[in-house]
């Protein structure tokens, strides 16, 4: 009799012990026990964080070292001008110097539709000036503005927008301000000291040269072309929507108008102070004549160049040679270096707030 077949066993494999992952707990019954395995440097990576935000806090401060060291002739000099000047028309000199910031936050504030908090744009256009000095003309003020705005919620296209109507009405005013004085006043400058008799040709030449390259590159590079258009499009609808507000438009051109003002009084106090033998009037329209005339060379805050057209500019006004080099020296002290180190304070300061 034949035996029913027998069913198939079938081994079960053992089952597969859990390992613990990286970082992972492990459960026992009498404690919990944290697993961490050793974990190797990630290619490609630093093994520790670059400190960058504490990096662009002391850069300022280097750059400040740098530059003190380079022109320590020019700062004993000028120190040595401040201490035979006048006080009061000194502490007068510095005051107008303080306002000046003041203008700039009411003509950055006219720049943008958007309200910006009145405490952060002040000390924002005080560190701004301190970079400017550290950076070639124009584009230390800028960078920092810019990136204010920026963290303000602007967008960059219209933070732009707004540097650019920023700086072509500070122009405008400026050249305006002095040609209008230059119509009150025909005779406070002598032209032909200003520039040599073959200055004017090359200078014009070499104006002329860079505008048709500019108009050149325009029409040939489509990728920039159709930036710059972008660009004058978004500018022009910023510059329409802010002169819809009154308030807007009063900060902007009323704020222009008092900078270069407010600088000019500040080198006619200065002059007053040290006894220089110019009209007021006459240092005003040197000032303005100078700077505008250095307003396209490339130099960090127009160190050098600055105090050389103001020198010439207030010998044509009709002042000794020494006692012009006395007034440039003691104004640029005020307005330049006694700010640079406290701006750049500032400036390591919203850096590491992150205001900027």
């Amino acid at each position: 009799m034949a035996l029913p077949p027998q069913p198939l066993s079938v081994r079960k494999a053992p089952a597969a012990i859990p390992q613990p992952a990286v970082g992972a707990v492990r459960k026992t019954s009498s404690s919990v026990t944290a697993v961490q395995l050793p974990q190797g440097p990630t290619p490609g990576r630093f093994p520790r964080r670059v400190p960058v935000r504490q990096i662009l806090c002391l850069l300022p401060l280097l750059l400040v070292t740098v530059i003190a060291v380079q022109h320590r002739d020019v700062l004993a000099e000028g120190f040595g001008h401040l201490r035979s000047a006048e006080w009061p028309w000194l502490l007068a000199a510095a005051g107008a110097t303080c306002l000046t910031w003041v203008a700039a936050a009411f003509t950055r504030q006219g720049a943008v539709v958007d309200r910006l908090p009145r405490r952060r744009l002040l000390a924002t256009q005080f560190a701004a000036g301190s970079a400017n000095h550290l950076l070639p003309t124009g584009l230390g003020a800028g960078a920092v503005n810019l990136r204010f705005m920026t963290v303000c919620g602007i967008p960059l296209a219209r933070s732009s927008a707004a540097l650019a109507l920023y700086l072509l009405a500070e122009s405008v005013t400026r050249v305006g301000l002095l040609l209008a004085l230059l119509l009150a006043f025909p005779d406070a400058l002598r032209f032909g000291s200003l520039l040599p008799d073959d200055a004017m040709g090359p200078l014009l030449l070499t104006i002329g040269a860079l505008a048709v390259v500019a108009a050149l590159v325009l029409a040939f590079v489509r990728r920039l072309r159709t930036t710059a258009v972008s660009f004058l499009r978004t500018a022009l609808g910023e510059l329409r929507s802010v002169h819809t507000r009154p308030s807007r438009a009063l900060a902007l051109w009323g704020g222009s108008l008092a900078f270069p003002a407010l600088q000019a009084a500040g080198l006619v106090l200065v002059g007053l102070s040290l006894g220089l033998p110019v009209p007021p009037v006459h240092m005003a329209v040197a000032y303005l004549a100078a700077t505008v005339a250095v307003a396209l060379v490339p130099t960090p805050g127009g160190l050098g160049s600055v105090e050389a057209a103001l020198v010439v500019a207030l010998v044509a006004a009709g002042g000794p040679v020494a006692v012009a080099t006395a007034v440039v020296l003691a104004y640029r002290i005020i307005t330049v270096w006694l700010p640079l180190l406290p701006g750049a304070l500032t400036l390591g300061a919203l850096v590491r707030l992150k205001v900027i």
